[in-house]
C-alpha cells in the first residue's frame, strides 16, 4: 500500500516537472517585469531617502514657500557653511522641499501597502479555511464577512479612524479590516472546490486530522492565487490611504505622505501645480507597477493563460 507522504511528494514532484522554470516564465513577462523595476525603484528611493541630497522633510522655511521647479536655495548649515541647494520639485505653502516630502514619502505608502496585504491574507487565509471546511462555521463566518462587505470599505476606514485616532498602525488595521472579506471569499471558493477532490476524501477516510489535511492539501492550492490577490490588496492599500490623507482622516500631516502633500496643494492648484504633479506621478506609478505586476502573476500562474508565454 502506497503511504499518503510518498502519494504527497509524488504529486508535488509530478506538478514541479509540469512546471518547468517558473523564475524564466516570470522574467518573460513583461507585466512582472515592468512592475518589478518600478516598485524596486520605489523602495530604493523610500528608503536610500537620507542619502540621496535630501532636505528634513519636516524643515519649514516660509521665507521659500512656493518656489517652483528648479528654483536655487542657499541654506546655512550648523557649522555656518553655506550650501547651493537645489529644489528639484519646488517648495509647498510653508517652504518646505517637496522632493525630500516625496521621497520620505514613499516610505509611508509602501509600508501601508505591504502591512494591509500581510494582515489582510493572513487573517482571511485562516478563516477562509476554517469556513470553507468547516460546515457549521461557514454559515455565522460569511454572514459576517458579507456585513463588512456591505459597508464601503474607504466609509468603514474612515470611521475606525474616527474612533481609533489617527496614526500609522491605525491607518493599517482600518484599511486591512475591509480588504479580509474578499481575501475570505476567495480562499472559501477555494476550499469548496479542493475538499471534493479524491485525494482529500481518500485523506478522511484513513482517518487523517483535520490540521493535516488542511495544511498538505488544501493550503498549497491557495498560494497563487493569494499571491495574485495579495498585489491587488496592496495597491488598493496604497490609494485608500491616499485618499484618507488627502482627506485629512489619516496619516498626521507633519509625516509626508502622498495623499497629505496633494491635499496641502490642492488650494493653489491652478498657480502651483507642482504640489499635486510629483506626488501624484509617483502614486500613479507605483499602483500601476502592482496591479501590473499582479496581472502578470496572474497570467503565469494560471495554467489556463500561463500557455501564451
Amino acid at each position: 500500500m502506497t503511504s499518503p507522504d510518498l502519494v504527497d511528494s509524488a504529486a508535488q514532484a509530478a506538478a514541479s516537472a509540469e512546471r518547468p522554470g517558473l523564475l524564466r516564465q516570470l522574467s518573460r513577462n513583461p507585466s512582472v517585469v515592468f512592475g518589478t523595476v518600478v516598485l524596486l525603484v520605489m523602495v530604493v528611493l523610500g528608503l536610500l531617502a537620507p542619502a540621496l541630497d535630501t532636505l528634513d522633510p519636516a524643515g519649514i522655511d516660509p521665507a521659500w514657500r512656493n518656489k517652483r521647479p528648479g528654483t536655487e536655495h542657499t541654506i546655512t548649515l550648523p557649522s555656518g557653511q553655506e550650501l547651493e541647494y537645489v529644489h528639484r520639485m519646488g517648495t509647498d505653502s510653508l517652504g518646505r522641499d517637496l522632493y525630500s516630502r516625496v521621497l520620505y514619502g514613499a516610505r509611508i505608502s509602501l509600508v501601508v501597502g505591504l502591512a494591509v496585504a500581510v494582515i489582510s491574507i493572513a487573517v482571511g487565509l485562516v478563516i477562509g479555511l476554517l469556513a470553507g471546511y468547516v460546515r457549521w462555521l461557514d454559515g455565522v463566518a460569511m454572514r459576517v464577512m458579507d456585513g463588512l462587505m456591505a459597508i464601503p470599505g474607504i466609509l468603514l476606514a474612515i470611521g475606525l479612524v474616527s474612533l481609533w485616532g489617527a496614526g500609522l498602525a491605525t491607518v493599517i488595521i482600518a484599511i486591512a479590516v475591509p480588504e479580509i472579506p474578499r481575501v475570505v471569499r476567495l480562499v472559501r471558493s477555494i476550499v469548496l472546490s479542493i475538499r471534493e477532490e479524491p485525494y482529500v476524501e481518500a485523506a478522511i477516510s484513513v482517518g487523517t486530522p483535520l490540521v493535516p489535511i488542511l495544511y498538505r492539501h488544501v493550503l498549497p492550492n491557495t498560494i497563487a492565487p493569494l499571491l495574485v490577490q495579495g498585489t491587488y490588496v496592496c495597491a488598493s492599500a496604497i490609494l485608500v490611504e491616499a485618499i484618507l490623507s488627502f482627506l485629512g482622516v489619516g496619516i498626521p500631516p507633519e509625516t509626508p505622505t502622498w495623499g497629505n502633500i496633494m491635499a496641502e496643494g490642492r488650494v493653489l492648484f491652478q498657480v502651483f501645480p507642482h504640489n499635486i504633479l510629483f506626488p501624484g506621478v509617483f502614486l500613479a506609478l507605483t499602483i500601476l507597477a502592482v496591479n501590473l505586476l499582479g496581472d502578470g502573476l496572474r497570467d503565469t500562474l494560471d495554467p489556463r493563460m500561463a500557455k501564451r508565454f
